[in-house]
């Protein structure tokens, strides 16, 4: 099994769509006996969290978001963890919100001290 997401900060590799999580977007994880939490914030999100659980290298989880319009929105990932070769952590994920329409698939990479 990949190690802990205990107290790993995360980033998106990519931008998604005008107004929800992007590169400036900052995920603390947290992960206890199979369950898995996190806030983040950053870019237009003011405010998120998730929480979920971990089987093996599989997340599922829901997140609520407030953002800088004032808007909040929710939804369900699960994300596949990997290792990469520099032993950093990534998640892949398949998204999809609950409070609105659309969803998507996206990337987040573990940061190191040294990356933006």
């Amino acid at each position: 099994m990949p190690r802990s997401l205990d107290g790993l900060v995360l980033a998106p590799v990519a931008d998604q769509a005008p107004g929800q999580v992007g590169t400036r977007t900052r995920f603390t994880y947290h992960e206890k006996d199979g369950v898995v939490w996190a806030e983040y914030a950053g870019g237009d999100v003011v405010l998120g969290r998730l929480v979920g659980t971990r089987e093996e290298d599989r997340l599922d989880f829901r997140y609520v978001q407030l953002k800088h319009d004032g808007t909040t929105s929710s939804g369900h990932c699960v994300s596949k963890v990997v290792e990469l070769p520099d032993g950093r952590v990534r998640l892949e994920e398949t998204w999809e919100w609950e409070s609105r329409t659309g969803g998507g698939t996206s990337v987040v990479e573990q940061v190191t001290q040294h990356a933006p």
